[in-house]
């Protein structure tokens, strides 16, 4: 991923409370908390570079005294994390999830003062190492193999500038883009580590691409429509054998990721050929399980996808794009609606059933 950092793993340690005061019966305070807030523009890279050690302690709280029989809590520690965290304990269990700004997780917990029921004798804070976990929060995530022309389609919809080279790995890191549309309406798309043959079991960047899939709302499908192959060891693959193939890895990966609304962009329509290649596509996707039998068994998915929209483009000439911007408005649009008459018919038979 070169220097994009998606998990780090920190100690944390709440503050120690305050002495008790014997004599007069004076409560020490509490110690510090150690509290994760979400914040935009925030990195784990900046995090690691901030904090070398990756250590967060909180305040020890104040001592009691005859100047004040009640210490003052120990001062908290606010670590600011990106939107999009889970955090997980040392046995790889989430125990908090951080995805708004302002959102808030108590990582440790101050230690209590000392007062008569711990013989005026502090607490020590909690103390642990967690697991800070980020998946990438986007409206729409671009899948698919290496040199498909994601990032210069990215580059075309959006105001972000991935770096674009003639070779197969071109994205090494996560980019991040926004769709601005006339009425300021925005969609954030990301754009993802190229997967290869095998990523569901690791292979390549495996599973650090397909766990940020997790996050987005829908999928955008870009295949090359003269087919993809890796490189001369590897099988080469028809652009409906790309697309079973895609299928087959979110599949294997987690199977709810084939549930997503998707659609598919069918790129390089300025290719020789291109057009008869599109036709013949079309006729396979209108019936796949027709055309089923002249692959091969391994790479079938259990479920082959329904997309809402089919767009050819080509990212070289410009053709196609407008429409596709077109296609992902409806598309976000649509599901939010339906999110939404899901959450009124909802709250509409809690209303009832409470009556």
């Amino acid at each position: 991923y070169s220097n994009f950092i998606d998990h780090l793993r920190v100690y944390v340690r709440g503050g120690t409370g305050g002495m008790g005061y014997p004599n007069l019966g004076g409560e020490g305070g509490r110690g510090g908390d150690v509290w994760f807030v979400a914040r935009e523009r925030t990195t784990l890279k900046s995090i690691s570079e901030k904090y070398p050690q990756k250590r967060f302690v909180a305040g020890t709280g104040a001592n009691s005294s005859v100047k004040a029989l009640k210490g003052e809590k120990g001062k908290d520690c606010e670590v600011h994390v990106p939107l999009g965290i889970s955090v997980l304990d040392d046995d790889g269990k989430q125990i908090g999830q951080l995805n708004a700004a302002g959102e808030r997780f108590l990582a440790a917990r101050g230690g209590l003062g000392g007062s008569l029921a711990t013989n005026f004798l502090p607490c020590k804070g909690q103390r642990r190492t967690v697991h800070l976990d980020l998946k990438l929060l986007a409206d729409v995530g671009l899948v698919g193999f290496p040199n498909a022309g994601k990032s210069s389609l990215l580059s075309k919809i959006s105001h972000a500038k991935p770096e674009i080279a003639n070779y197969a790995f071109t994205t090494i890191q996560p980019e991040l883009g926004k769709i601005m549309y006339a009425d300021y309406k925005q969609i954030s798309v990301a754009d993802l580590p190229g997967l290869i043959e095998g990523a569901h079991a690791n292979k390549g960047m495996g599973h650090k691409f397909l766990k940020h899939v997790e996050r987005t709302k829908q999928l955008l499908f870009v295949v090359d429509i003269s087919g993809f192959q890796l490189s001369i060891k590897t099988q080469f693959r028809t652009a409906f054998e790309t697309i079973l193939l895609l299928t087959k890895e979110l599949e294997l990966y987690k199977e709810e990721l084939v549930t997503k609304p998707a659609l598919l962009a069918i790129n390089k329509m300025d290719l020789p050929c291109a057009k008869d290649n599109l036709d013949e596509l079309m006729t396979q996707l209108e019936n796949p399980q027709g055309f089923l039998h002249l692959v091969e068994e391994e790479i079938i998915p259990a479920n082959t996808l329904e997309f809402r929209e089919v767009i050819p483009i080509s990212t070289y000439t410009g053709e196609g794009i407008e429409e596709l911007k077109t296609c992902i408005r409806k598309s976000i649009d649509e599901q939010a609606e339906q999110v939404n008459e899901e959450y009124r018919k909802k709250k509409l038979l809690l209303l009832q059933t409470s009556k």
